[in-house]
Formats: C-alpha cells, sequence, structure tokens
C-alpha cells in the first residue's frame, strides 16, 4: 500500500516545486490551491457533461491548462528556470488558444440583457461556480503579482480568459428560456419593501 501522508506538513508548511517550503496560508499556496479548488469544479461539470461532447473535451483541456497554472505557482520564482513550457509553465500560445474557444461558444449565445444568476440548468450552475472560484483565483495571482511573486504574467492572462471562456461554455450550455430570465426580475411588490 502505498502512503499518502508524510507528516512533513504537519506544522503548517508544505513544499514548493524545486525545494523550500512554505506556511500553507502563503500567498504562493492560497493562488495555487485556488486553482486546484477550480480544476475540482470543472471536474464536476465534466461529469455532468454529456460524454463525448464539445463542452466535455474543452473542460478536461482547461483543467490540463489549470494543472500547468499551478504547476508554475508551486514554484518559487527562482526556480523558474527550470520548468517547462507547456508542461509546467504557461505559454502565451496556452493563452491566445481559450479565445477561439471563447468565440466559438459565444457565437451561438444570445446573451440575455441583465446579469445572468446561476442555476438555470446543473452543468450551467457548476460551470458558473468553477468561473467565480477561477476569479478568486485570479484575484490571488494578482496579490501574488504585487509582491512580486511571479515569474511570468502567463498565468494570470490565462486565468482571465479561462474564467471568460467558463462564462461562455455556461451560457452555451444554460436554459435557452427568455422567460426563465425574464422570471428572475423582482416583482414590482418585492422591489417596494
Amino acid at each position: 500500500m502505498v502512503k499518502i501522508y508524510t507528516r512533513k506538513g504537519d506544522d503548517g508548511t508544505t513544499s514548493l516545486w524545486y525545494g523550500g517550503r512554505v506556511p500553507k496560508s502563503d500567498p504562493r499556496t492560497e493562488a495555487y490551491g485556488s486553482l486546484d479548488e477550480a480544476a475540482s469544479a470543472l471536474g464536476v461539470a465534466r461529469s455532468l457533461a454529456e460524454p463525448g461532447s464539445e463542452l466535455e473535451r474543452d473542460i478536461l483541456r482547461l483543467q490540463d491548462d489549470l494543472f500547468i497554472a499551478g504547476a508554475e505557482l508551486a514554484t518559487a520564482p527562482e526556480a523558474a528556470d527550470r520548468l517547462e513550457d507547456g508542461v509546467s509553465r504557461v505559454t502565451d500560445e496556452m493563452v491566445g488558444e481559450l479565445e477561439p474557444a471563447i468565440d466559438r461558444y459565444m457565437e451561438r449565445v444570445e446573451l440575455p440583457p441583465k446579469f445572468v444568476i446561476p442555476g438555470g440548468a446543473p452543468l450551467s450552475a457548476q460551470l458558473d461556480l468553477a468561473r467565480a472560484i477561477l476569479r478568486r483565483a485570479e484575484r490571488r495571482v494578482v496579490e501574488l503579482k504585487r509582491a512580486e511573486g511571479l515569474s511570468s504574467d502567463a498565468v494570470l492572462r490565462l486565468l482571465n480568459r479561462a474564467s471568460d471562456l467558463v462564462y461562455a461554455m455556461a451560457r452555451f450550455s444554460d436554459v435557452d428560456d427568455p422567460v426563465l430570465f425574464a422570471g428572475r426580475e423582482r416583482p414590482p411588490e418585492e422591489t417596494a419593501r
């Protein structure tokens, strides 16, 4: 049996790739931990997608991108030269590949004229949850950048596009029912409170 516990983290620290330990509450750990959470939320969404569908494939690809971003974030900037493009370091090409995917979904969606309240369908609701977690991860990476803890801004650009892509996928998978969106408005008697 393989034991997955090492007891090294019992003191509240965790290892970085290529050496070093930081507190589990470190901004770096918060950033890649949020990415892990987003990838897990996307996993739930992928399990709700039709097997073999475009959505299922695109979600899996995005999860892979997030693992690459997580590997980069889990590496101290002084060890960044040891990372490999597209394997453990985000590239501008990876960022660029998300834009056509966003466009592909948005060209098939008619957005409602108001903010979308999540919950139109189980898949779209799960994608909206993943999008919100990605936005949090993006905020954590901004904190890391401000502390001069990023070796490259490509991760930040990837997360910005990733959350846009997840929004587009959520709208593509949402219920196509204008009445549902209109029904999300408050009746006049509720707004008078």
